[in-house]
């Protein structure tokens, strides 16, 4: 997980590999980044995130929702995006290509 603050604008959230349960403290902490408070927009890229637990899953949908700004999910494959969806990501997030 990295966090690299574009501009004072948008923040990018780097996911790769198994996103499961023994990171779940991990990816809550990378979450809780106070750079990610500062900023109007975040992109999640997903590109290389292989798989994603429903849990940790939720941990980016509560991130997501006590956000104020915009976020977006980028390059997630199609198994992540239905794990991603089955939390309700998709309600707070904007779910790109």
């Amino acid at each position: 997980m990295k966090i690299t603050v574009v501009d004072g604008h948008l923040a990018e959230v780097t996911l790769t590999g198994d996103i499961s349960v023994p990171l779940l403290r991990d990816l809550e902490a990378c979450l809780a980044d106070t750079r990610l408070r500062e900023v109007e927009r975040w992109v999640l890229n997903m590109h290389a995130v292989t798989r994603i637990e429903l849990a940790c899953a939720y941990a980016l949908l509560r991130a997501v929702t006590e956000y104020s700004g915009t976020a977006t999910v980028h390059g997630a494959r199609r198994t992540v995006l239905r794990t991603l969806r089955d939390a309700g990501l998709d309600k707070a997030a904007v779910i790109g290509e």
